[in-house]
């Protein structure tokens, strides 16, 4: 799990800024690298390691991954603005926006800065596992990714919980 959190100027304003899903990868790459160029621009991202996520599952993860970007800036926003239907327990005043992150320019900005972090991370596990493809599916359970547990097994970064490694290591006991 990824998550960024973003403060933006108040005058802020880029035309291309826009729901990461919808951008290419190159565009995410250069809108990245703008946003960190940008003193202006206060921003904190987080990950949660795969065995915590087994731990406490996804949404919980994903929450805490939250909470923690939240307050990992340096700045404490007034009011923080959440892509989504649900909300970590902050210690601000905070908002749940459906499709926020297609419609809401920090929560956009936050949306890029988190899925070029984690695609970051996944072409280093491609490094470590080149077997996985991890630089091509990013993590997702593409059919070549899916292929690539059945050949291989799991590898120490996958969640155990997913349930295609869950049935991964299952057949490797049986």
């Amino acid at each position: 799990v990824s998550v960024a959190a973003v403060i933006l100027p108040a005058d802020f304003d880029h035309a291309v800024l826009n729901d990461s899903k919808k951008l290419s990868e190159k565009q995410r790459d250069r809108l990245y690298d703008e946003l960190l160029a940008d003193s202006s621009i206060r921003w904190h991202a987080e990950m949660i390691e795969p065995e915590e996520i087994d731990r406490i599952n996804i949404l919980q993860a994903t929450m805490l991954a939250m909470k923690r970007a939240v307050e990992g800036l340096r700045l404490k926003p007034a009011k923080v603005l959440v892509d989504g239907n649900r909300l970590p327990v902050l210690d601000v005043l905070a908002e749940a926006i459906v499709k926020g992150d297609a419609t809401v320019p920090a929560i956009s900005a936050a949306s890029i800065l988190a899925k070029v972090t984690r695609d970051r991370w996944c072409a280093e596990l491609d490094a470590q596992y080149p077997q996985y493809g991890f630089a091509g599916h990013k993590g997702y359970g593409t059919a070549e990714h899916l292929a690539a547990l059945q050949k291989h097994g799991a590898c120490p970064e996958h969640r155990k919980t997913f349930s295609p490694v869950t049935q991964v290591l299952a057949q490797a006991f049986v």
